[in-house]
């Protein structure tokens, strides 16, 4: 035999283990407990990316998992009584989504091990030690939200280089949306635009806030992400285009509801990408031993659409550079 061919039906055979190994599943039935910032079915692509990750590793949910799904519907404030049901329930693993999901089920649990499907920001809020190094009962993946909060302000000013005055809009009682706000504001004063903050805690609020917008003459708005604001997506997009305001969001949830424009990482690869961690929980490993992963896909969504409602055109490099552009 050729040297190439042994190489090459070495790698097969390689290629062929981890299929074995899949095909090989504990009959256990693992208890998946997932807590989340909005309801199931806005949420389905997260969580339809989640079970075919867990699919392709040989996991088959109502043979060998459950998931116990649980929601805060945007309020923060829910996270640790939901966390604890889901102790109460002897969860095998606990799925999160965002910052304050991430506390509650740490703070509920220092033995079952915790997987962030996406973490705004890792490090610094009491989660985990490192990103190489965890520790304790927690893993997951960062949705890196600090480090693109900058790079919206740009693709704004692309969009039509006159804004000069704009607001980035979030709760800034969620302690991943602060430096949300820090980057954009770096960002915005170095290309000379004037931004505000409109903060909103709870979906009162939100009018409100573009009441403020529409008196403040504010052209652009910039939408940091995080779970009140992903709970009342739709109103948020509606009053943006009522208002007229051109508007950049941080995922394409936002754009799929009617949104001009979004930025960001794309989460239905991070819960794919989660259920690998999980598997590799279930094998034995501990979470603590597991290095926090970073985000391998962006995507930046054009919508035509919202963008003709608003008398807009997009410029074509802008639009060369869309990874979707919707019509």
């Amino acid at each position: 035999m050729r040297r190439r061919e042994f190489i090459l039906t070495l790698g097969g055979a390689a290629a062929a283990w981890p299929l074995a190994a899949r095909a090989q599943q504990p009959a256990k039935n693992y208890r998946i407990g997932i807590l989340e910032t909005v309801s199931l079915a806005p949420n389905a692509k997260n969580i339809d990316a989640l079970r075919r990750g867990l699919r392709e590793l040989g996991y088959i949910e109502n043979q060998n998992y459950t998931l116990e799904y649980r929601s805060a519907d945007g309020d923060a404030g829910r996270f640790p009584a939901l966390a604890e049901e889901l102790v109460r329930l002897r969860a095998d693993l606990i799925v999160t989504r965002g910052t304050p999901a991430a506390r509650a089920a740490k703070s509920a649990t220092e033995s079952i091990p915790i997987v962030m499907a996406a973490i705004g920001e890792p490090l610094g809020v009491g989660v985990v030690a490192s990103l190489a190094r965890p520790g304790g009962n927690v893993t997951g993946l960062s949705a890196f939200v600090t480090e693109l909060a900058g790079k919206r302000v740009e693709l704004l000013k692309e969009l039509r280089p006159g804004n000069s005055i704009a607001a980035f809009f979030s709760n800034m009682s969620n302690p991943v949306v602060p430096p949300q706000w820090e980057e954009t504001k770096k960002a915005a004063q170095a290309l000379g635009i004037e931004v505000s903050l409109l903060d909103v805690r709870s979906r009162d609020d939100i009018l409100a806030a573009f009441e403020t917008a529409s008196a403040r003459h504010v052209e652009a708005l910039l939408v940091g992400i995080e779970g009140l604001v992903q709970e009342n997506r739709q109103l948020i997009a509606d009053l943006a285009a009522k208002y007229r305001l051109q508007t950049i969001y941080p995922s394409r949830e936002f754009v799929e509801v009617g949104g001009l424009m979004a930025y960001g990482v794309s989460y239905p690869d991070l819960y794919f990408r989660s259920a690998s961690l999980i598997d590799k929980i279930f094998r034995g490993a501990k979470p603590g031993d597991l290095p926090v992963e970073q985000p391998t896909k962006l995507e930046f969504i054009v919508n035509l659409k919202a963008a003709s409602a608003l008398g807009l055109t997009v410029p074509p490099l802008l639009i060369a550079r869309a990874d979707e552009v919707i019509e």
